[in-house]
């Protein structure tokens, strides 16, 4: 069966380094294993030119097939356990960049504690990334913030998240209309961001693009927003309000409140169709009571 996770992860990455950096194995094994397999189905899988490599049609339908194959070992594995009534394995989690950062963190560290034989893997990115792993069976669930739903995906609602214009304490400005809005130096989430994507809808429910917006510049990580927004005044920033604890606390930060709108979204789990794996259900089930006990919900 590691053979097959092997195939998977060259496939997936198309890179035997990396691969093997993912696996934790040496490349040298990742090349032996491809070629094993190779021989036992007397096929060529891969296809290497100029120090490039891509799947062939037989790698192709290899892969669909061991996709299947290690998600059916998987539920074997998951339904054993359950009989044994023991929470071990791996949980592949996957979460947005800002739930990735300030949400999801304390709720593993407690959650480890309580099942300390179950590997957890946490995987990053936007929503769009995120989204995208949990469709290729790269992660089992994942914590996402973002208004697009897919249909081939099961959504459950985790709990509120508030997005606020804010800006450096320096800043001489307590609040806007949507008008002065479009006129500040604003820093932006990149594309495929679901912050971005929830801000573009509530703007779009004022009757504003975000072509009309004063965008200085576009950065994919909030951490980096923020301290831009520290060296500059005169800069604002739709971000969320879960970010901001630590700044608004120092006084380092403030929230400039925009008259007559309130963007408030959803962070969600989401899973794919069919039942979730024990593990996945057991962590669902503790993030439900953590956020009970820890956001007053």
């Amino acid at each position: 069966m590691f053979r097959y996770k092997v195939f998977l992860a060259v496939a997936d990455k198309l890179s035997f380094t990396k691969a093997a950096q993912e696996l934790y194995i040496s490349q040298p094994a990742v090349s032996k294993h491809i070629s094993e397999l190779e021989k036992e189905f007397q096929l060529t899988l891969f296809r290497r030119e100029r120090g490039q490599i891509s799947l062939t049609r037989e790698g192709e339908a290899l892969k669909q097939k061991a996709m299947k194959l290690m998600a059916c070992n998987k539920e074997l594995e998951d339904e054993m356990r359950l009989l044994r009534g023991t929470v071990d394995g791996e949980l592949r989690l996957g979460a947005s960049s800002t739930i990735a950062q300030y949400v999801i963190a304390p709720m593993l560290a407690r959650f480890k504690e309580m099942f300390p034989q179950l590997g957890i893997k946490l995987v990053t990115g936007n929503s769009e990334q995120v989204t995208e792993s949990l469709v290729a069976e790269r992660i089992d669930l994942a914590l996402i913030e973002g208004a697009k739903r897919r249909n081939d995906l099961r959504y459950k609602e985790f709990c509120k998240d508030e997005i606020v214009l804010a800006g450096s304490s320096a800043s001489p400005l307590e609040i806007v209309d949507t008008e002065k809005l479009k006129t500040l130096p604003l820093v932006m989430r990149e594309q495929g961001s679901g912050t971005l994507e929830v801000i573009e809808r509530a703007l779009a429910d004022k009757g504003i693009s975000l072509s009309e917006l004063n965008i200085e510049l576009s950065i994919s990580a909030t951490e980096a927003i923020k301290s831009y927004l520290k060296s500059s005044p005169s800069c604002c920033a739709l971000l969320s309000v879960s970010a901001l604890h630590d700044e608004l606390r120092s006084g380092e930060l403030k929230i400039i409140d925009i008259d007559g709108m309130e963007i408030v979204r959803d962070f969600s789990f989401v899973s794919r169709q069919g039942e979730l794996a024990t593990a996945g259900e057991r962590f669902v089930e503790f993030a439900e009571n953590w956020r009970n006990d820890n956001l007053g919900l």
